[in-house]
């Protein structure tokens, strides 16, 4: 499993301790991020199967579906913040991943045009922290990364807002 999916020895000794364990991450490992796999397993899926006293057999969370909420997060659809919300909600309900951040409208925000636009109306509210920022006090960068995350509700994709952020401030 280490020279295989390139995992570490801890994380490989983990996922081969039974045979279910090996045989579910194959399955969610498919395809998808080999690293990410193991450690939505070992620390979500195992944890939260502890927790509720079940075994991975008895997993009310398949590999397909944990597959799915990887994907999501693979593809910027939700963050991984989000993506642990929305597996303790399929772990609780059964359902599917893209189903539960449909219903809770916990898409993230790519498009530009509207990340731009909560990045005004913070720019505009912080005129004073923006005269800082320019004057070269650079850790404020932080601060509004923060106020647009806030204003967005934590839906703008955190990349995109760094990057359009630092091109408007720097303008």
């Amino acid at each position: 499993f280490m020279s295989e999916f390139g995992l570490s020895p801890y994380d490989a000794s983990v996922l081969v301790a039974e045979k279910e364990n090996a045989d579910f991450y194959e399955a969610v490992a498919e395809g998808r991020d080999k690293k990410l796999a193991a450690n939505w397993m070992i620390s979500e899926l195992f944890g939260l199967l502890n927790k509720a006293g079940k075994e991975i057999g008895d997993s009310p969370v398949s590999a397909e579906a944990l597959g799915e909420l990887l994907d999501l997060i693979a593809d910027d659809t939700i963050s991984g913040r989000t993506a642990k919300e929305v597996f303790a909600e399929m772990f609780e309900s059964g359902k599917a991943a893209g189903v539960i951040v449909e219903e809770k409208g916990l898409k993230q925000v790519t498009d530009t045009g509207a990340i731009e636009a909560v990045i005004d109306e913070v720019m505009a509210r912080e005129t004073q922290k923006v005269e800082e920022y320019r004057s070269g006090k650079d850790k404020l960068f932080g601060f509004f990364v923060g106020q647009v995350m806030r204003a967005s509700g934590g839906k703008a994709n955190p990349k995109m807002v760094n990057e359009v952020l630092k091109k408007k401030l720097d303008g």
